[in-house]
């Protein structure tokens, strides 16, 4: 079992667990249910435009929802939005539902949701529907080299 996800962290040397569910919805609710994780420690990613054209990753514990006000305002821009599934799909090279940060088409700046790392290991996706990866959150900063900030209410 590869992806370009497990690929990229391979490469870096980052310990993962592969863990397998059956994919029969999108999102971090109905991943949750079906690997028996907790909701608040399943990670989800998202595909945020900036500003014109300008793109980055937010990563979110499953139960929160991303603040675009205040990733506005962090990263110096008057707005952000949530890009379309066409967008998302093709600056990751991920399907949705199986959007992962590791190894995307694009590179893309990345922000953590700062409260993800208040468990020790987390489930974020493999880069596939219906693989998740269990790791240690603080080594998603490691491979990734993101900003962890306050960004989801």
């Amino acid at each position: 079992m590869s992806t370009r996800a497990i690929l990229y962290l391979r490469k870096k040397k980052i310990p993962y667990e592969v863990v397998k569910y059956e994919h029969e919805e999108k999102g971090a609710e109905f991943a949750a249910r079906a690997t028996g994780y907790p909701l608040e420690r399943t990670v989800k990613t998202l595909v945020v435009e900036l500003h014109r054209k300008n793109y980055c990753l937010a990563l979110l514990p499953g139960n929160r929802e991303l603040d675009l006000k205040k990733l506005a305002c962090l990263c110096g821009v008057k707005r952000t939005a949530m890009v379309d599934i066409k967008t998302a799909e093709r600056l990751t090279g991920y399907l949705v539902g199986g959007i992962s940060p590791f190894g995307t088409q694009q590179r893309l700046e990345t922000f953590m949701e700062s409260s993800i790392l208040n468990n020790e290991e987390v489930l974020i996706n493999a880069g596939q529907r219906g693989i998740m990866l269990k790791m240690a959150s603080v080594a998603i900063v490691a491979a990734l080299g993101c900003k962890v900030l306050s960004i989801a209410r």
